[in-house]
């Protein structure tokens, strides 16, 4: 019995030994080849560098303006995010607690737009919000955190509406008594209740907008370099028969750090919600 539990262990921990190798590799990768020049990368990309160039973080900054662009992303991605949260919230909440036909059928058609690819819309979706509107010339950081409430909803009310069905409507109906509206029973009684979803939803949605390329790339690439993300603000390094590795490496790294250490802090939420989700 217990021999049988040490193997089942040790297999576990290879197991887990192998994902963490093969998931950080890639970074460690990165991470080494940041501080090489041009020759060194070519000459062995798995060997430390003979020689720390601490100037091509510098470099990279000055080129790829990463402050503005740091601006930007966050900016596009809290914006995004704050307002996904806020109206899913409010939507998964409309549709629990007033369950007709219709918006049993709305919340139908929600989720189920989730199932349709990004690339079969995204050219009729420059096109009208483009040629037809001109909303991507007039205010495109705008228009593209509109895009992401549409695209983002949809996961977000699905999510909300499992976690509000876990509330009892006596909660709310005691604050009705107790004299405060609609309006104040859900932002005084129900967020709150709803914070670890939120967070988790957060979290999930920030991942997503800020490693997001294409659909900014639509929306952006014409906008002028004030308003770029830090994933178009790469492109300075690379053109179309060559890429500037001791340049490009650092700005890699230094676009993926900012989400990293945001992860490594909030993590426990996300294990929280998905925890709290399959107990309701």
């Amino acid at each position: 019995m217990r021999t049988g539990r040490l193997i089942q262990q040790t297999l576990i921990y290879i197991i887990l030994s192998a994902a963490l190798i093969g998931f950080g590799f890639p970074f460690l990768l990165v991470l080494l080849n940041s501080f090489k020049t041009n020759a060194q990368i070519v000459d062995s990309i798995v060997s430390l560098p003979t020689s720390i160039q601490f100037a091509n973080f510098a470099i990279a900054m000055d080129k790829m303006h990463y402050l503005r662009s740091l601006w930007n992303t966050i900016l596009i991605t809290f914006l995004s995010v704050f307002l996904i949260s806020l109206f899913a919230s409010m939507t998964a909440h409309y549709f629990v607690r007033n369950n007709t036909k219709m918006n049993k059928t709305f919340f139908f058609v929600m989720v189920s737009s989730m199932i349709i690819p990004f690339q079969s819309i995204m050219i009729p979706l420059v096109s009208v919000y483009g040629q037809k509107l001109g909303w991507i010339q007039a205010q495109p950081q705008l228009t593209l955190i509109f895009m992401y409430l549409g695209f983002g909803s949809s996961l977000s009310v699905f999510i909300y509406h499992g976690f509000v069905k876990g509330i009892p409507l006596e909660l709310e109906e005691a604050t009705l008594i107790d004299g405060c509206n609609r309006r104040q029973t859900f932002f005084k009684i129900v967020m709150p209740i709803l914070t670890p979803t939120t967070v988790t939803i957060g979290i999930l949605n920030i991942l997503w907008i800020w490693n997001d390329y294409l659909l900014p790339v639509l929306i952006l690439q014409n906008a002028g370099q004030d308003k770029l993300t830090l994933l178009l603000a790469v492109k300075v390094f690379s053109d179309t028969y060559s890429t500037n590795y001791e340049q490009f490496l650092p700005a890699v790294l230094m676009i993926v750090l900012p989400l990293f250490l945001v992860y490594m802090f909030a993590q426990r939420y996300i294990i929280q919600g998905v925890t709290q989700g399959a107990i309701k």
